[in-house]
């Protein structure tokens, strides 16, 4: 748009200033445009052309459907100069008509929405959602890991220490297994993570100080221990006052070739005996949750223990 006479001779035509008050209000498609004005699609398509074209809305592709808005450049005097010309016939029947059209459309849109929650309400965790899974739920939880030393007990090649080094002041993995340390060592150069490191040890004698990390990971870790006992104790010594562990690990179950597929040492273990672990190791604050239960044979069940050591 050249000039102000411009804009004047576009607001001249009574559909056209019908359409700016509505996209002034509300992002609107075409098809909504045409049940709140009552007009044919070629009429609103045509105008929505020519206001596109001056520079007065933009349109947003979604699919098939076409989206209109104020665009949102639209320079002060050429703002004020809209407003004064709907607010000059705002009071008329066609107006006001369409102020009421466009609150039932708004309705309408709510209660699309409303309908398909309440339809899975109850499921939403169970079925499948777009966008929604467990591995982009994981990268957003572990943005929120702040500045600390975190020791991933019986790490493997240290998949999740991997993403926690990102945010981590340093991370430690210990593995019994050599080559374990050796491949999670090559992926941590290769990914630059110069604040992750890789110790060969063992869970039960952990090779780290006293009071050395603000947060000890048993992931998946403590059914390989001969002495799950011992290797929560050791969790506890490393731990700095104040500081946290976190076990995930399989709830008891029975599918005994557990032990010659993965060689698990435990078939997992009973909510109690993991709150008994943590509490006579002297952790306080202790919670055991189940958080997850596989959907298939033999469904196995993960549970969540935390325990945080007091300060001294």
């Amino acid at each position: 748009m050249n000039a102000s006479w411009d804009l004047l001779k576009l607001l001249s035509d009574s559909t056209r200033l019908r359409l700016l008050a509505l996209v002034m209000r509300e992002e609107l498609s075409v098809a909504e445009l045409q049940e709140i004005l009552g007009m044919g699609q070629s009429r609103i398509s045509s105008q929505l052309a020519l206001l596109r074209q001056a520079g007065l809305v933009s349109d947003r592709r979604e699919g098939k459907k076409a989206f209109y808005s104020l665009r949102a450049s639209l320079t002060p005097k050429h703002l004020t100069l809209l407003c004064a010309a709907i607010d000059a016939v705002a009071d008329l029947p066609a107006l006001a008509d369409d102020r009421d059209n466009l609150d039932r459309i708004l309705q309408k849109r709510r209660r699309t929405q409303e309908q398909y929650f309440n339809l899975i309400a109850g499921r939403l965790g169970k079925n499948y959602c777009p966008g929604r899974s467990w591995e982009a739920l994981g990268h957003l939880a572990l943005r929120l890991t702040p500045a600390i030393t975190i020791a991933d007990l019986g790490a493997g090649e240290g998949l999740v220490s991997q993403l926690l080094a990102h945010r981590a002041k340093q991370v430690w993995c210990i593995d019994n297994s050599p080559r374990m340390v050796e491949i999670g060592t090559e992926l941590a150069a290769k990914n630059g993570l110069a604040n992750l490191a890789y110790k060969h040890g063992d869970i039960e004698d952990v090779p780290l100080p006293d009071r050395s990390v603000d947060l000890a990971i048993l992931s998946q870790a403590l059914h390989h221990a001969r002495h799950p006992q011992t290797a929560v104790a050791e969790a506890y010594r490393i731990l700095k006052p104040g500081g946290q562990l976190l076990i995930l690990d399989l709830n008891e179950h029975t599918f005994e070739k557990a032990r010659e597929l993965y060689a698990d040492v435990w078939l997992g273990f009973k909510e109690s005996a993991l709150h008994g672990f943590l509490k006579k190791a002297g952790f306080t604050k202790v919670e055991v949750t189940a958080v997850a239960k596989e959907t298939t044979e033999p469904y196995f069940e993960t549970l969540l223990a935390s325990g945080t050591k007091a300060s001294r």
